[in-house]
């Protein structure tokens, strides 16, 4: 197998656009937003050109994920064959407040049982100038297994029903690599229990990195036991992400962070957008989750752990230069912050679990 992690946006999209320009049997695509821009739109066409060629096309959008794309959009694709499912619209019930962010926030393309991408990026131009982390597999093996994964993530929704089987959620092994497929559940939160496994295993050393950090007591304090007991930590961050909310809220856990020895750092060009977890610099976790409550506990999420050499040499070049435009976290700056931050760090707490 080759392995090749992509964290330059433009790279990314250009690639899996030459990709499935050269498909010959099938591309399935699973994505929290298919935007109705320049960028949507390139995938869109190529997308029908290659149904109208015979290539079996099937593309699940989140419907909160989606915004203003619907049916009408992929008129021609479907016309020439192709399927597309929007996610679970949100309803405005009592429920609105659980079930409306219970979202798909899986991001997986398959291409030909030979190329598959698993990772943190959207298909929207939004975001063409964030710091994604994506990762292009190219193997029968690895594809094959996330081949299953995309057609009973496809074919477990109708607009009706979501079947939450016990097998939607169970890990797939290949030789080093485990998948793991999460979905909304208060009590399993499989990913986030797997993260606490590892991060308690650490001897060395756990990096972080995510655009929205909002850990839950588990993981805050098992990340505090890690530097207490001398593991290096590294959490990497924007300085600023797109929503600001986040980013006020989750500055009254860095102080904590910070006095056990764990190293904040923020990304400072644009938007860090990469959701990765690398410990001792022997297994990785990439995915689709961001560390917060929200895809721990609402989400609909994927991610692929391993310890492959190539990929994780990979992934300290990636994180070495991510470093290298960060800035570490200023304690005396953070103790100062204004109090109406601190007001509305308090504000906001109680909703934690919806950002």
């Amino acid at each position: 197998m080759e392995f090749q992690i992509i964290d330059d946006t433009l790279q990314y999209y250009n690639q899996m656009l030459h990709d499935i320009s050269v498909s010959g049997e099938y591309v399935f695509l699973e994505t929290y937003k298919f935007a109705n821009d320049h960028l949507g739109v390139r995938f869109r066409d190529l997308l029908t050109r290659k149904a109208k060629e015979g290539v079996k096309i099937k593309i699940l959008i989140d419907s909160w994920g989606r915004g203003p794309v619907s049916e009408s959009f992929f008129t021609d694709l479907i016309k020439f064959g192709g399927e597309i499912k929007f996610f679970e619209k949100i309803k405005l019930n009592s429920d609105i407040f659980t079930r409306g962010h219970r979202r798909d926030h899986r991001k997986i393309v398959v291409i030909d049982d030979k190329i598959c991408y698993i990772g943190s990026a959207n298909i929207t131009g939004y975001n063409l100038n964030w710091r994604e982390l994506c990762l292009r597999i190219e193997g029968e093996e690895l594809s094959f297994c996330f081949k299953k994964v995309f057609l009973e993530n496809f074919d477990a929704f109708n607009p009706y029903i979501i079947t939450n089987k016990v097998t939607f959620t169970r890990k797939i092994k290949f030789d080093d690599f485990e998948i793991i497929r999460d979905v909304p559940s208060i009590q399993f939160q499989r990913l986030k229990k797997r993260y606490t496994q590892l991060i308690r295993q650490a001897n060395q050393s756990i990096v972080i990195e995510t655009p929205y950090f909002l850990p839950g007591y588990m993981l805050r304090k098992s990340l505090i036991e890690a530097g207490n007991r001398g593991v290096d930590v590294k959490i990497i961050m924007p300085k600023r992400s797109d929503v600001r909310m986040i980013d006020i809220l989750r500055n009254k856990y860095l102080g904590l962070l910070h006095n056990a020895g764990i190293k904040l750092l923020f990304y400072l060009p644009y938007n860090l957008h990469a959701k990765l977890l690398m410990v001792d610099g022997e297994i990785f976790s990439i995915s689709s989750a961001n560390f917060d409550y929200r895809s721990f506990r609402y989400q609909y999420e994927i991610a692929l752990i391993g310890s492959a050499p190539e990929i994780i040499r990979q992934l300290k070049e990636h994180v070495s230069e991510t470093i290298n435009n960060s800035q570490s976290f200023d304690y005396q700056e953070w103790f100062r912050r204004p109090m109406i931050e601190k007001i509305f760090e308090w504000l906001l707490l109680p909703f934690r679990h919806f950002f």
